[in-house]
Order: structure tokens, then sequence, then C-alpha cells
């Protein structure tokens, strides 16, 4: 089977991907969004924001639609959503296979 070219979505990957869910927007607009989404759990620095921007964009998971000066506006592209939802599908079965499991809210067995 041929290997896909994101294997797997980091937490900040994935986020990413969801801000560009809402709609076009730029690196900090990114930003904005996960911090606002995680209520600050999840901190993003631009070096890090700017290698997922970059490898999506390689990807073809996002494409760059305007560029203001120094701003660089981004919109999702329809490999993208695939692979968001792909994503949100994976994590949704390992939160079921979890919560399968007998001891789920309660103590853990060593």
């Amino acid at each position: 089977m041929p290997k896909k070219s994101l294997d797997g979505l980091t937490e900040s990957m994935f986020y990413v991907l969801m801000a560009f869910c809402r709609g076009p927007m730029c690196g900090i607009g990114v930003a904005e969004f996960i911090d606002a989404k995680t209520r600050g759990r999840l901190q993003i620095g631009p070096a890090t924001l700017y290698t997922i921007l970059g490898k999506f964009e390689r990807e073809k998971y996002i494409k760059e639609i305007e560029v203001s000066g120094r701003k660089r506006t981004y919109r999702l592209t329809e490999r993208g959503l695939a692979a968001y939802r792909e994503e949100v599908e994976r994590l949704a079965a390992c939160v079921a296979d979890a919560e399968s499991e007998p001891d789920f809210g309660g103590e853990f067995h060593v």
C-alpha cells in the first residue's frame, strides 16, 4: 500500500486544518483561532506555524490566494478538507476505543 504524503497529523497540524475549515485566513488568524479554540491549551509558535503552512501548501492541502506585503492568505483545498475529515474519523475511533474499555473513567489497574 503506498504511503500517503502526510501519514499522520500532529495536534498542531490538525488544528491548523480546523482553522481553515472556517474560511480563508492568514497565519496570524490561524494562531488566534487555535488559541481561542483550545482556550490557550495549545500554543503554536511562528516557526511551527509557518513550517506547517509550507508543508500543507506543498501537499496541496491549502492554497495561497492573496499576498499583501508580508501577509499571505490561504484557503483550504478539497484535498485538505479530505485529510481533515479523515483525521476526525481516526480520532473519533480512538475515543470510541477508549470509552469501550471497562475502566473508562474509573481507576487504573497496574
